[in-house]
């Protein structure tokens, strides 16, 4: 028996092992990660640890003693697969033989394809990127970063609080602005200039200057701007290209059922994490990839199930998925969170609060409450997130 090998050593990894042995899978089970470490936690290589040094150790997730056996197979790159004959084929060489297959290679950020030095530019995914960017980090150094999503903006508090000097060029009017709507993205965006940080909006970057390091970039209306540093965060392309010429839909991540099974006849294969598509009842029955925090832990909660079932010779449950996607971010002593998709929003509005301080912004679809986003109002969103619950039974 070859048993389940795991491709991918994230939180989703981790969870679905642990979900296969607490639904009774006993038999081989295999983690396959390229990077040297067990699953650790990712949020904090933008906040404090990028601030404080980064701890590979002090950031891995506890882990059960029911995965105690599991073989994790570290500094491993998977390069194809092969379903029909259900084999993965590592960078090495090396041929791994499966008898299903749990698909949690997630994400990779986004590079784009501006000529000019390399030496000097980064993107933040991995402990080993925020340890290369804090090794750089100091008191008056020139930070450029590209997007102005919740990781750029993230980063550039943390680089504030350091010391240097910031600049955000984004192509959007706003930071944050599609998940969180025009008038909050703004009044972030105050705050952030309150605390020194320079935005260049509705722009993107030409080239990077500098001979073999970067010491300055180009915008697309020929502005230069001085940078020591350029940090990309334009977004994330799924690791898909390793599932390649085996029939599966592969247009944006790899599409699922609500059970996380992956439509395919050649093998009992499942996907979670944030390289699922897949459909959520509470909002729709349209499958999408999330990229939440807590989507890994619940994807991999209901993979590990269903996997389970599936070698036992079981129908998996047929149960609609209604996890409830969740984030935060922590941007100087801010506290942003938000359940459910604010993106889906058709109508949205301050309910409590003022958008210059604490808040609450309800985002609403014909359906009724589809998100909710609090600043430092921790407890006070409990109530929404019930109501948004509630949407499954619409």
């Amino acid at each position: 028996m070859n048993g389940v090998v795991v491709a991918g050593g994230g939180l989703g990894a981790l969870r679905t092992a642990e979900s296969l042995r607490a639904s009774g899978f006993a038999g081989p089970l295999t983690v396959i990660g390229n990077e040297d470490s067990m699953p650790y936690n990712r949020p904090p290589l933008s906040k404090g640890a990028l601030l404080n040094g980064v701890d590979v150790e002090a950031l891995e997730f506890p882990r059960k003693s029911s995965v105690d056996d599991v073989d994790w197979m570290v500094n491993s790159t998977i390069t194809k697969t092969d379903l029909t004959d259900r084999l993965l084929t590592l960078d090495t060489g090396e041929a791994v033989p499966f008898d299903a297959l749990v698909i949690a290679t997630g994400i990779r950020p986004r590079r784009l394809p501006f000529p000019g030095p390399t030496q000097g530019r980064f993107v933040l995914r991995t402990a080993a990127d925020a340890a290369a960017v804090r090794a750089r980090l100091r008191r008056e150094l020139n930070l450029v970063i590209l997007g102005s999503g919740f990781l750029g903006c993230e980063v550039a508090a943390t680089a504030r609080a350091l010391g240097a000097h910031v600049t955000v060029i984004a192509a959007d009017h706003e930071p944050m602005v599609r998940p969180l709507g025009d008038e909050l993205s703004s009044a972030l965006r105050r705050r952030h200039e309150a605390q020194g940080v320079h935005f260049r909006l509705g722009h993107t970057i030409e080239a990077t200057n500098g001979g073999d390091q970067v010491r300055s970039v180009t915008l697309d209306d020929g502005t230069e701007l001085l940078a020591d540093v350029l940090i990309e965060a334009v977004g994330s392309v799924p690791n898909v290209e390793w599932l390649e010429g085996n029939g599966l839909d592969l247009s944006d991540g790899v599409e699922t059922d609500s059970a996380m099974r992956v439509p395919t006849e050649l093998a009992p294969v499942v996907a979670v994490g944030d390289i699922a598509r897949h459909p959520n009842a509470l909002f729709g029955s349209a499958p999408r990839r999330v990229e939440h925090w807590s989507i890994p832990t619940e994807t991999g909660r209901r993979a590990g199930q269903t996997l389970a079932q599936i070698l036992r010779g079981e129908s998996p449950s047929e149960a609609p998925f209604t996890a409830m996607p969740s984030f935060w971010s922590d941007q100087y002593a801010l506290r942003i969170q938000s359940f459910g998709m604010p993106g889906l929003a058709t109508d949205i509005s301050l309910v409590d609060g003022d958008l210059n301080g604490p808040c609450i912004v309800e985002y609403r679809d014909p359906l009724g409450l589809v998100g909710v986003v609090g600043i430092d109002r921790t407890s006070d969103l409990i109530p929404y997130r019930k109501e948004i619950a509630a949407r499954s039974h619409c």
